[in-house]
């Protein structure tokens, strides 16, 4: 017997509608996490490059520069980044720290409305000044 109510031509076009935002949000979150891993490894290499510089004997201020210098992929303008002790308060064995922070702005619009202005990232070294 043949039922003539049963039709189910558009049944996949519905599915595929219903779950397709889903999916696209799952694929951006992972661009998103990998883009903003990318900037957090960038991060903690500008923190050892200028800690490493500063406990050589390199300036404060030579020290940020060379920071903001290899990390051409981050927004100077966002990047803070905080020495201490302060070159004269500084000798040879102490410990020296380098703090940088980033302020790292989503891709993806309507995540960015979700979570707010920007997702925080932060990479600090500590080495011996020599």
């Amino acid at each position: 017997m043949k039922k003539w109510f049963k039709k189910d031509d558009g049944q996949a076009m519905v599915e595929l509608a219903l779950i397709l935002p889903v999916l696209l949000l799952i694929i951006m979150g992972i661009f998103e996490f990998g883009f903003m891993f990318n900037n957090y490894l960038t991060l903690s290499n500008v923190s050892r490059e200028a800690a490493r510089y500063a406990s050589l004997g390199g300036t404060d201020a030579q020290a940020a520069a060379l920071a903001i210098e290899i990390a051409p992929n981050l927004d100077s303008d966002k990047l803070t980044i905080v020495i201490t002790p302060t070159q004269a308060d500084r000798g040879r064995g102490d410990s020296l720290k380098v703090v940088v922070t980033y302020q790292y702005n989503l891709l993806t619009p309507f995540l960015d409305g979700v979570i707010g202005n920007g997702i925080p990232l932060k990479a600090e070294t500590v080495m011996r000044v020599e």
